[in-house]
């Protein structure tokens, strides 16, 4: 039996579209694989653990944005740290932007925390709508909703999360998201782990560095081909 601890950062801040489910179902996957999964919630005001194994950040509007990323400004070592043994970031929209190099919040240009090599500048539209990709870890289609105006272009130390199919990603409509190593950030909302359990079982492969096999049944099975029809 393995144990992670699954560390939800400033859900009070970063729970606008409901990525806090992500940690539920990395705990229900887990389950299946074995694992049992620990939940540790940290506030704008806690200290980020360092014993963490996967590391979730949400979306939100720019206010709440600008204090999450103060917050974890202040925890910057202990990001550095967990990064260099191994851990896994999923960050979804403006997490994302965080943990890119800049993006831009209440009409200014901000840094982000640099552990994404990307930039976020405003789009000239809002980007909303159903979203699907071809994932560059997984090869097969993810999908989502995406709710954001930023456009964020990918520096040379970053690859996409996925070539978009449908939707707008990063705002070209070419590519969503970004992955580095173990730091994984992307536009879709669902939760996208709930939307894409085959993403969940890959955090929790890179998380424990242990390979598991892929659970079937005939409903997830149904529904699996129906996500994929998003057009």
């Amino acid at each position: 039996m393995s144990r992670i601890n699954i560390v939800r950062i400033h859900n009070e801040l970063l729970g606008t579209y409901g990525d806090q489910g992500n940690a539920e179902v990395l705990v229900f996957r887990g389950k299946f694989h074995g694992i049992t999964g620990n939940i540790i919630d940290v506030g704008y005001n806690d200290s980020l653990p360092t014993n963490g194994d996967i590391y979730l950040l949400g979306g939100a509007e720019d206010a709440a944005q600008l204090l999450s990323l103060q917050a974890l400004q202040r925890d910057r070592e202990v990001l550095d740290m967990v990064i260099e043994r191994g851990a896994v970031i999923l960050a979804v929209c403006a997490g994302f932007q965080i943990i890119g190099n800049t993006f831009w919040a209440n009409n200014q240009e901000v840094e982000g925390l640099g552990l994404l090599d990307v930039t976020t500048s405003p789009g000239n539209k809002r980007f909303v709508g159903d979203v699907k990709v071809k994932s560059t870890n997984l090869k097969i289609d993810l999908t989502g909703f995406e709710n954001h105006a930023g456009k964020t272009i990918l520096g040379p130390t970053a690859t996409p999360f996925g070539k978009v199919e449908v939707g707008f990603g990063n705002g070209d409509g070419k590519f969503d998201g970004a992955v580095s190593g173990n730091i994984f950030g992307t536009y879709m909302h669902g939760p996208i782990l709930a939307r894409n359990p085959e993403f969940a079982d890959l955090l929790l492969t890179r998380s424990t560095g242990r390979k598991y096999a892929q659970i079937t049944d005939p409903l997830a099975s149904q529904y699996a081909a129906w996500r994929r029809k998003v057009t």
